[in-house]
């Protein structure tokens, strides 16, 4: 196992200690990322990331840097200046912006270097792996590509599971970051609603949308939680609240209060998932945490996932309006300014995304706006004001991520799903309140990982990293990869 394979921590240490230089670990990340088998990638930052790199080995590794050399990927819907960021979507093919997303800027500011731009969904509006302008992409626990890894941030998942990289910058709308943990094993975190600056970020539904990141361990997320976590007066949705350090995480074992959302255990039907969490919730107890069944009303739940594409599509169609070919993006050519964007469009846009598009408008019509647009925000307060109430009570939320473990290509579709499954859905809680959320590996079954879900209260980030921990170590999954998974999978 190379140094590639350990976590940020780890790695730091070993530069610190001169075990390794920067450019070592640039080489083989670039060298991972040229061999990728599940199409991860979008544009390549090699040659600048080697030169970064052996710019770095002529400096002294700081011990309280801990991004310092550190390789990583970026999801290709934020901003990177001078290389070419397409968002996974024709419309915005060989678009290169003059600018630098916050979170890319915080981490060139701490030596952290960029290899690659990561694959997605088309406009990040999808939850397979299957929609972007590079076809498909495939999870890495199955070498027979028959398996998806899940998006909308599917690139980022890949490469940081496969151990391409041992982090990667993502973004979450719905549960885009947190579900393809899930199918990963990976830590996957989403931050409370305006720490972690969006600016740079394509816009896919301003309410809705965060920058998180995957990593393979819970300090990891603490640690790049602390680089990220700064105000940022771009960002007109950034907070003002004071910022202060979450790692190193405090250990508070058994002391936690944890509700258990019955609804969602009450739909998933898949033994081992149901299984392995029945036995995190004994060993949660045992150490003294009181953990308890709560309710929401499904037919609270169930409306999620219709408010949900209400809601994300009415704000994309005007998010997205400025995609018209006339001031950037991958034109089509015409004889009149209508001709140019009826054809820029027409060409540059799949059908699910023009669905999405004739759905937000419809709702944003003004004749339709009461009974369609208004009826889902109303739809959201309720389900807020439900999980704000058992926060009252309970320091965090928690639940298997997903009733199964990934999909095979044959079973998932990103055409409008009408099922409104409670346990594929109800994730969106963590986009609909803006609460922090992080997926963690659970287990494992026939070689594909699942996770296990934790929500807190708003701008109680530290507490869900430190719960996060404590179950990290009781699972015993930390750092889980294609590479570890031999050594950590369970029967």
């Amino acid at each position: 196992m190379s140094y590639l394979d350990l976590t940020i921590k780890e790695i730091h240490e070993a530069l610190v200690n001169k075990e390794v230089k920067v450019s070592d670990l640039v080489k083989e990340a670039i060298e991972r990322c040229k061999n990728d088998k599940f199409n991860a990638l979008e544009e390549t930052n090699y040659k600048e990331a080697l030169k970064e790199a052996l710019e770095l080995d002529t400096k002294e590794v700081p011990s309280d840097n801990y991004l310092f050399g550190i390789p990583y990927v970026a999801k290709d819907n934020l901003s990177t200046r001078g290389l070419e960021t397409t968002a996974g979507s024709n419309i915005l093919n060989g678009y290169i912006p003059s600018f630098d997303a916050t979170v890319i800027k915080l981490l060139k500011e701490n030596h952290a270097i960029m290899i690659a731009k990561a694959t997605l969904d088309e406009l990040a509006m999808g939850g397979s792996g299957k929609s972007g302008h590079k076809g498909i992409q495939y999870n890495p626990y199955d070498e027979t590509k028959n398996h998806l890894i899940g998006g909308s941030s599917s690139g980022s998942a890949i490469v940081t599971a496969a151990s391409y990289v041992p982090f990667a910058l993502g973004s979450d709308t719905g549960d885009s970051i947190r579900k393809p943990a899930s199918y990963a094993g990976l830590v996957g975190y989403k931050p409370t609603y305006g720490l972690i600056s969006r600016f740079g970020l394509f816009p896919f539904t301003v309410s809705l949308d965060h920058v998180g990141y995957f990593t393979r361990s819970v300090d990891d997320a603490a640690i790049l939680f602390d680089y990220l976590n700064k105000y940022d007066e771009r960002d007109y949705t950034s907070s003002l609240k004071e910022r202060n350090k979450v790692y190193p995480l405090k250990e508070n074992k058994g002391k936690f209060k944890i509700a258990v959302l019955k609804e969602v255990i009450d739909s998933i039907k898949d033994e081992k998932i149901l299984n392995d969490f029945n036995n995190l919730v004994e060993k949660a107890k045992e150490e003294g945490n009181i953990v308890d069944v709560v309710s929401i009303d499904s037919s609270i739940l169930k409306a999620i996932y219709p408010a949900y594409i209400i809601i994300s599509s009415a704000e994309a169609t005007s998010n997205n309006a400025n995609l018209d070919g006339i001031k950037f993006g991958n034109r089509k050519e015409g004889n009149s300014y209508q001709e140019v964007m009826f054809n820029t469009r027409n060409e540059g846009f799949s059908e699910l995304i023009k669905r999405r598009f004739v759905l937000g408008s419809y709702a944003l019509m003004s004749e339709n706006q009461e009974e369609v647009y208004l009826k889902a925000k109303r739809v959201r307060r309720v389900v807020v004001d439900k999980v704000n109430k058992i926060f009252e009570k309970y320091d965090c939320l928690i639940a298997p991520a997903s009733p199964t473990t990934a999909h095979s290509l044959s079973e998932v579709s990103d055409n409008l799903d009408d099922t409104y499954l409670i346990a594929d859905n109800y994730l969106g809680i963590g986009n609909f309140g803006g609460f922090p959320s992080v997926t963690i590996p659970l287990g494992i079954k026939n070689h594909l990982p699942f996770g296990l879900s934790i929500t807190g209260k708003i701008f109680d980030d530290e507490k869900v990293f430190e719960i996060a921990k404590d179950f990290e170590d009781i699972l015993g999954l930390k750092n889980l990869s294609t590479i570890t998974l031999s050594t950590k999978e369970t029967k």
